[in-house]
């Protein structure tokens, strides 16, 4: 049996709406619509756009129903740790964006009350400043008012159906859950966070609720529509899909972000993991996410934006790639995760200081910049595998590059060439895949375990090799 679901797949600067079509033996995407996604700076801060988001998944849903009438279930999947407070229901405002600088104060707050090294053992997370513990921790008396929190994905998921539920692999990125997988209740007392604010937790391939009547009139699809719970953080999702054929691999799932870690069984907290800034983060079917965040191609898009205020002018990155490519002198290399990269604004000039803080020349033309832009996230990349590695006790021998950057060839050839390991690239749309996988799944279009869905990725959608070049 085959049929058709729809991914909603959001992300840091835009979002989809997908078609696709499963059976035990077809997998295929159909792009329905695509739409921008980006911060507004309101007088309290920076915001997304969250009820905009809505309208173009509503646009998406429809055209994918006139497209294809069966529908039989809607995933939704996006960035982590951002949230909605709500009230009886009712938004009280647009989320705050995970980059807007209010979360300094939230930091100290938090550590104040527990220190990060007990954080740590209590919920596996690396530090990264905008975690959404530590942005309840800025909002302070904001959220007296609130009766309920919903992570992004959960969010769309209750204005389609109503429901109010938060799934686990997203959940985990809070810093509020406990190693086993609960709302750490003990944690959430000793931060002063109202404990009403959390739902229950679900499970990728939990159906959520059907379409609200209006959400179904408004689209086109039956009322009776399941909304399905999948891997709602993105990079869940993607690893779904990464075609991993061996145990000895590791994963790299670039876009705007380099999540770069392992599937594993079971959580490392020791302290060498911990100092290392290595993330435990759920998994779909009860795996962990063993990872590191990178800076990721932000870096690259950022730079581009200056570059394009500056001349006036639109730039063509994939000629720029070219010219990077071609760039035959040795670039500098700076750390991609200084964070005074984390901010939107004029990244070249920011990389230009960092370079000479640590006394390594300027590259002179924008070809040059991207070639240091790209070699310092290879550099990156290989270092965090081969930390993982090494944390993990897991050997590897193959990286596997899926998302935006697996399209980015330089990338992908550096990172082969300063991890000495194998890369293979794709598949591009892997969080989109691992969405429609997980809801095929639960509608029973598919059966099997982890190992079997991406036996049929792999049958799809071929990886592209890049091997190690001596250096």
């Amino acid at each position: 049996m085959s049929g058709a679901v729809a991914a909603v797949d959001l992300g840091a600067t835009s979002g989809r709406v997908m078609l696709g079509r499963v059976g035990p033996n077809t997998l295929r995407l159909e792009p329905v619509h695509r739409f921008a996604n980006g911060p507004a700076r309101t007088a309290d801060g920076l915001h997304w756009d969250a009820s905009g988001l809505l309208h173009s998944i509503l646009t998406g849903l429809a055209e994918a129903a006139r497209r294809e009438p069966a529908i039989q279930s809607i995933g939704i999947d996006s960035w982590a740790v951002d949230y909605a407070l709500l009230a009886d229901g009712r938004m009280l405002s647009e989320p705050f964006h995970y980059r807007d600088d209010r979360t300094a104060a939230g930091v100290a707050t938090v550590h104040t009350l527990v220190p990060f090294a007990e954080l740590y053992a209590q919920n596996g997370l690396q530090f990264l400043p905008f975690n959404t513990l530590y942005q309840l921790a800025a909002d302070g008396r904001r959220l007296d008012d609130a009766d309920t929190l919903l992570l992004i994905p959960d969010l769309i998921a209750h204005w389609l159906t109503g429901s109010r539920t938060a799934e686990i692999t997203n959940a985990s990125t809070t810093g509020l859950l406990s190693i086993d997988g609960r709302w750490n209740d003990d944690l959430i007392a000793r931060l002063e966070l109202p404990p009403t604010l959390f739902p229950p937790i679900v499970a990728p391939g939990t159906l959520l609720g059907s379409l609200l009547p209006a959400i179904a009139a408004e689209t086109g699809l039956s009322a009776q529509t399941p909304v399905t719970a999948v891997g709602s953080h993105d990079t869940a999702s993607a690893v779904v899909a990464i075609p991993l054929t061996s145990g000895d691999a590791a994963w790299i799932s670039c876009g705007t972000w380099g999540l770069v870690g392992l599937e594993l069984e079971h959580p490392v907290l020791t302290a060498a993991s911990r100092e290392a800034n290595f993330t435990n983060e759920g998994g779909v079917d009860g795996r962990v996410r063993f990872l590191h965040n990178v800076m990721g191609l932000w870096l690259l898009s950022e730079s581009v934006r200056t570059w394009e205020r500056e001349t006036g002018s639109v730039i063509d990155l994939p000629a720029l790639l070219v010219q990077a490519a071609a760039v035959s002198s040795p670039m500098p290399v700076f750390d991609v995760d200084d964070p005074r990269f984390l901010q939107p604004g004029d990244m070249p000039a920011r990389i230009a200081e960092a370079l000479t803080e640590q006394g390594l020349p300027v590259p002179r033309s924008t070809a040059e910049f991207v070639r240091t832009i790209l070699e310092s996230l290879a550099d990156a990349f290989a270092r965090a595998v081969h930390a993982a590695s090494a944390l993990a006790n897991t050997p590897v021998n193959v990286i596997h590059i899926v998302g935006g950057g697996s399209l980015n060839t330089l990338l992908c050839q550096l990172t082969a060439d300063r991890s000495g390991m194998p890369v293979l690239a794709g598949p591009v749309e892997a969080t989109a895949l691992g969405n429609v996988l997980v809801q095929a799944r639960a509608v029973g279009l598919l059966s099997g375990d982890l190992e079997s869905m991406r036996a049929l990725v792999a049958r799809s959608f071929a990886p592209v090799r890049f091997e190690p070049r001596e250096r």
